[in-house]
């Protein structure tokens, strides 16, 4: 066997065919291959499961924080490592490829004793103990929770149990009936909450690799806060990778060494923080890590073998080309007349489309292959396809095999994913202690779920308290009349009980919604009439340029540049929004749109909010535009004066096609010869006036505008038709989510971070609330990492010396830039992936999010440290606002996060002057409910309607406790409920409770039952219908004319009273009530 190692850099499908053909020649058991970081393994793992499916690959991830970190690593990190540990402990001698990276393998396993025993299999038809269950999510490191959307998440709820196993990428949901038997275990989908597939069983593993014994507390060990300490403390002396798995050969990629050494550098430099402030040993981790003298030992040893894959090169990407299918074709074409294997590879939908593309552009057989080998084998000039989903392809001269992946061609294989104006404006749910607004009674506390006895049966309500200390309960009837407030209680002035104070407020501010709406109606209308120059730009030289893109264009990409080009050839203005989250290409339809216009010869005026953005822009604008002939250029506050009067004069004879500025391009004395196109990013940070005057610098001008978190004033008017929107909601290709943590400061770790960021050769970014608070931070930091370039830079410096630091940062320059939110904006450091954010409670979640975009744009892992202060109480709000950060860690995020962030800290100084006001008056999401309303009326939509019909029928429903326990999901569940407006949509409600708690008892079936006949009544005008034992009583929104009332009275037991319809027929509650009151309504028609 080899005795030295080198694997080359290489397309991860071309290390993965070269590692097969090792690993089929093997003697021992099995191979652990070291890959070069965590995300080629991953990738590496993915092309070796698609060549070869009967080897059995696992995948050994390392730890997602830093060593010796008060922050433990993310539960589903722990679970998979757990995951991969059990299956090699379960079957020591199986034989198996493990792909890991140098991190992984230097760290400490838990004993395989305990991973054996860190499992809980539950099986249908078979009791569950819910004692022993509880005992083992609590010893494995889950965290109960009301509603389980996250791994390493559970709730016991009565007789629905919801698990999300840390290993698995769905929870479950069981189903218990009589005796604790379980009917049904269903995975579920953790955003709609709703069921999808039966399983038989399912075994859940653990959520920590600290697992308490079963005789053992598990709070004495969860008080130790650094992990290597807790396991340490827990297990004694541990072994690693190597020790588990003595007989398997070792094989590493190219790199794999060096990182480490790097790593192991790091871990070094982690353990000499903790001494340096004080915590000594780490409390007995030290020897968790291998150090550097044992890893160099152990790969001695080890022999590590040498895989060499010889003359590989990437395929070329078609999708660059201006006709990729054909400049695929050709190519297919070379490479068989050159007697070399082709295998066209792809999922089975894109088999298709290739299978198609193929047969119009070769002649001959094309032969299905099921594995790698299988296509070796093949005859040589042979054309194959394999259903291998690979992120692209290779060249392979020693094997003579050319390989073509799906997304060479097509692009990146995304998964699809929508969102909608109308998800990003839904409602955040209500919680115990959150400060609400009730449509009759004003602004108050929510501080209790209670039940109560009404006609004999018992029902929920919530207690409202006001003003000095008042309280009142609300029934369920009136839960659709409480509304978040979106502010903290410490702050707001609540409303006295029993004034007329809240209800003048709420009249002034409805007139004024009415109007609002009236005038957004005018507007769309207005839109719809005005017409606009065609702008049809020349196709040949539209392709060239779209060519130049360097990546695929993801399907919501593609999708925008349609529609945006769709618009400028209507004949009608363009006015479209760009929502999209940070990083997920909206400067690239900006830049095809700008394309568009000035390849038609109009002019395109970009604007950004701040110099550094118009800088990247122009450079980027400057680059892409440069074989078009068509001239760009820059206004801002920094440019030269002499610079400044050239642009101004080619603007304004037509020399300059596209300008990228600031708001300076407003001035009076900038003018253009034919505009006709106005980009506004980040339109966000400009207010309603300054765009407005934008929009009046020519006639009929069309506007782009973008936004990660677009404001809700802009939402709703895409909404009512004045904009139209699309939404960027998948990420790019290869694009991650960035890791965030929210913690206490911490200088050992804060050390070790900025320490890490700097070895592995990138850049950090440390943001603080402040300016005043720099100048401390600048010591601080000085102190810490004394041998690292830090820059600072705030909105208060120089002009040019502010766009020298940043601009310079960005080009490389500096190791931490130190500054205010500043860099929020669009600043693109290829280089950072590490941002810290000083006293985080200080920012919005928009902000933060925006702020955590700004790193991890490479491939390198980014990370953000929402730190707060060491030894200062954080309040619950405030910690729940953050956490919703560290929640949505998902790409494409931003959106949802805005309108989370605006609920929460109510409108500030988001909107308008207008319209934040009535939002402090009224609260975010009354305001959108009675804005929504008024433009249906507006409209002469019905459902604008406003009325609620009183149902009186001595009859009561509610959701029992023992069916939802948890307070928290009932309260929202009957909020949802009161809201609902269509048959269609309680139908759905009703199905989806049933499908979370199981089939619903007869109280629950009364409550959608009586909701049922709210609809109804609703729909058929009418105001009030009473019931009680002799007789049913409707009244009527709108007296019926004599016509009506004759068609109305048809029968011995229908009467007139008054206004009111009489039925004098008795009747129970129950059933039979609820069917003679929905007869009475239909014939009421």
């Amino acid at each position: 066997m080899p005795t030295d190692l080198v694997v080359r850099h290489a397309p991860a499908a071309a290390v993965a065919a070269h590692l097969l053909s090792f690993f089929a020649e093997l003697d021992a058991p099995g191979l652990i291959h070291i890959a070069r970081s965590e995300r080629d393994a991953d990738e590496l793992a993915r092309a070796l499961r698609c060549f070869d499916p009967a080897i059995e690959v696992l995948v050994l991830p390392p730890w997602d924080c830093l060593p010796y970190d008060r922050t433990p690593p993310q539960r589903d990190c722990m679970g998979r490592r757990m995951a991969v540990l059990a299956a090699i402990d379960a079957e020591p001698g199986r034989r198996r490829l493990v792909v890991t990276s140098p991190e992984a393998t230097l760290q400490s396993l838990p004993p395989a004793e305990v991973v054996l025993d860190a499992s809980f299999s539950i099986t249908s038809g078979e009791t569950l103990d819910r004692e022993a269950l509880g005992a083992f999510l609590s010893r494995t490191g889950y965290i109960l929770d009301d509603r389980v959307d996250e791994a390493g998440e559970a709730a016991l709820l009565g007789d629905v149990v919801d698990i999300f196993p840390a290993s698995d990428a769905f929870p479950v949901r069981i189903i218990l009936g009589d005796g604790e038997v379980v009917e049904d275990i269903r995975t579920y989908d953790p955003t709609t909450q709703r069921t999808d597939d039966s399983i038989e069983t399912i075994t859940i593993g653990a959520a920590s690799e600290a697992v308490v014994p079963a005789d053992e507390d598990s709070a004495d060990a969860a008080s130790i806060q650094c992990m290597e300490a807790r396991m340490s403390a827990l297990y004694g002396e541990m072994g690693t990778l190597f020790d588990r798995l003595p007989d398997f050969a070792v094989s590493l990629s190219e790199e794999a060494e060096e990182r480490a050494v790097t790593a192991l550098d790091l871990i070094d430099d982690a353990r000499q923080a903790r001494r340096e402030f004080g915590e000594g040993k780490t409390r007995g981790g030290d020897t968790y890590y291998l150090d550097a003298k044992t890893w160099k030992k152990t790969l001695k040893s080890r022999k590590p073998v040498v895989i060499d894959v010889g003359a590989v090169e990437p395929v070329r990407r078609f999708t660059l080309e201006s006709q990729p299918q054909k400049a695929f074709g050709r190519f297919v074409k070379e490479q068989v007349e050159a007697n070399k294997r082709v295998l066209v590879t792809g999922v089975a939908t894109e088999l298709k489309r290739l299978s198609r593309i193929l047969v119009r552009n070769i002649e001959g057989k094309v032969t299905s292959v099921d594995s790698w080998q299988e296509a070796l084998d093949a005859p040589e000039g042979s054309v194959l396809t394999g259903s291998f989903d690979l992120h692209a392809g290779f060249i392979d001269e020693n094997n003579n095999i050319t390989v073509i992946a799906a997304p060479d061609l097509f692009g990146a294989r995304l998964s699809d994913s929508e969102a909608t104006t109308e998800d990003l404006l839904s409602e955040p749910e209500l919680r115990v202690g959150d400060v609400v607004i009730h449509e009759d009674r004003g602004v108050g506390i929510l501080r209790a779920l209670e039940s109560v006895t009404v006609n004999g049966a018992e029902c929920d309500a919530v207690r409202l308290e006001y003003h000095g200390e008042a309280s009142v309960l609300s029934p369920v009837e009136e839960f659709g009349r409480i509304w978040r407030y979106g502010a903290e209680a410490e702050v707001v002035k609540l409303d006295r009980l029993n004034t007329d104070a809240w209800l003048k407020r709420r009249a002034v501010v409805s007139l004024e919604i009415d109007k609002a709406a009236a005038d957004l109606i005018a507007a769309a209308k207005a839109r719809a009439e005005e017409n606009a120059e065609e702008i049809k730009p020349p196709r040949a030289a539209y392709a060239k340029f779209a060519s130049r893109f360097p990546y695929p264009e993801t399907p919501d990409q593609a999708a925008a540049i349609e529609a945006v080009l769709d618009d400028l050839e209507s004949g009608k203005v363009m006015n479209r929004l760009i929502c999209g989250d940070v990083g997920f290409g909206k400067t690239e339809i900006a830049l095809r749109a700008a394309a568009a216009v000035a390849l038609a010869g109009k002019q395109v005026a970009m604007i950004a909010p701040t110099t550094v953005l118009v800088r990247q822009h122009f450079e980027v604008f400057q680059r892409r535009f440069a074989e078009s002939g068509i001239k760009v250029g820059h206004l801002s506050r920094i440019t030269a004066g002499a610079e400044m009067d050239a642009v101004k004069d080619g603007l304004k004879s037509g020399e300059i096609g596209i300008v990228v500025a600031t708001q300076a391009v407003v001035a009076e004395d900038v003018g253009f010869k034919d505009l006709g196109l106005l980009v506004i990013d980040e339109e966000h940070r400009f207010g309603a006036k300054l765009k407005q005057q934008m929009r009046s610098l020519a006639p009929a001008l069309h506007t782009l505008t973008m936004s990660a978190t677009p404001i809700p004033r802009t939402l709703q008017s895409a909404m009512v038709g004045v904009q139209d929107v699309s939404v960027l909601a998948s990420p790019p290709a290869r694009r991650r989510p960035i890791r965030t943590f929210l913690a206490p400061y911490d200088a050992a770790s804060l050390k070790t971070a900025l320490i890490r960021e700097k070895r592995r050769g990138g850049q950090s970014f440390f943001v603080a609330p402040r300016i005043e608070d720099l100048g401390e931070i600048e010591g601080l930091l000085k102190t810490l990492v004394p041998k690292l370039d830090l820059r600072v830079a705030h909105g208060k410096m120089d002009a040019k010396a502010m766009d020298e630091i940043m601009v310079g940062f960005a080009g490389g320059d500096g190791d931490i830039l130190l500054s205010t939110n500043i860099i929020e904006s669009g600043l693109d450091v290829p280089r950072a992936n590490t941002m810290i954010v000083w006293r985080a409670d200080r920012f919005g979640l928009a902000q933060l999010h925006q702020l955590r975009g700004r790193v991890g744009r490479g491939r390198t892992q980014g990370v953000t440290y929402l730190l707060t202060e060491a030894d200062k109480q954080v309040p619950d709000a405030t910690r729940s606002r953050l956490s919703t950060l560290v929640a949505f860690d998902r790409l494409g995020s931003g959106l949802a996060i805005s309108a989370r962030d605006l609920d929460l800290r109510g409108a500030g100084d988001l909107m308008g002057e207008e319209q934040a006001g009535h939002m402090k008056l009224i609260g975010v999401s009354l305001y959108q409910r009675l804005l929504a309303q008024a433009v249906d009326a507006a409209r002469g939509d019905a459902a604008g309607d406003r009325t609620e019909p009183e149902i009186n029928l001595e009859m009561a429903g509610s959701i029992p406790q023992d069916y939802v326990p948890e307070a928290t999901i009932r309260l929202n569940l009957y909020a949802r409920l009161q809201r609902i407006t269509r048959a269609d949509e309680l139908d759905a409600f009703a199905e989806e409770i049933a499908d979370r708690f199981g089939e619903p008892p007869e109280a629950v079936t009364t409550l959608l039952d009586l909701t049922r006949l709210k609809l109804l009544a609703r729909y058929r005008g009418i105001a009030r219908v009473d019931a009680g034992p002799k007789a049913t009583a409707i009244s009527f929104r709108k007296t019926p004319n004599e016509g009506r009332w004759k068609s109305l009275l048809k029968g011995d037991d229908i009467s007139r009273r008054a206004d009111r319809l009489i039925l004098a027929k008795p009747s129970e509650p129950g059933s039979g009530r609820l069917d003679l009151v929905k007869s009475l309504l239909d014939s009421a028609a």
